[in-house]
């Protein structure tokens, strides 16, 4: 593995941490949880449903992300797990910190998309 590679799995690892810390507490507590989402007008039928999606997409966009081994569908279905969470649990009420983390997490997700070596800013703004 050269630097660069060490670099990006280093950068997977971190991004990835939250979503791996978050995995034990739904399934342990999978009811309490349910509960929880109920309580923000999702219908009661369909939250074990979400719930269940959203454990799946946190392990396998994990263990994918986290590997490099379909980096782009990894941080597809990590992304498919945070942009809504952060709508329906820190926009109404707003939580400032709580939001602004997860905006943080969706843009280092999207650079999780490029799995090809992107410009820098430099590069962009240099070569016009």
């Amino acid at each position: 593995m050269d630097y660069e590679q060490i670099k990006n799995l280093i950068g997977r690892i971190l991004i990835s941490a939250i979503f791996i810390y978050a995995i034990p507490e739904k399934i342990m507590h999978f009811q309490r949880t349910v509960e929880i989402i109920s309580n923000k007008n999702i219908p009661t039928l369909l939250a074990p449903f979400l719930l269940f999606s959203a454990i799946v997409c946190l392990i396998f966009g994990s263990i994918l992300f986290i590997s490099g081994f379909k980096q782009k569908f990894g941080a597809f279905l990590l992304l498919l797990f945070i942009i809504p969470t952060t709508f329906i649990f820190h926009l109404f009420p707003f939580q400032a910190r709580d939001f602004l983390m997860n905006t943080g997490l969706v843009g280092g997700l999207i650079l999780g998309l490029n799995k090809a070596k992107s410009k820098s800013l430099k590069d962009i703004f240099y070569n016009q």
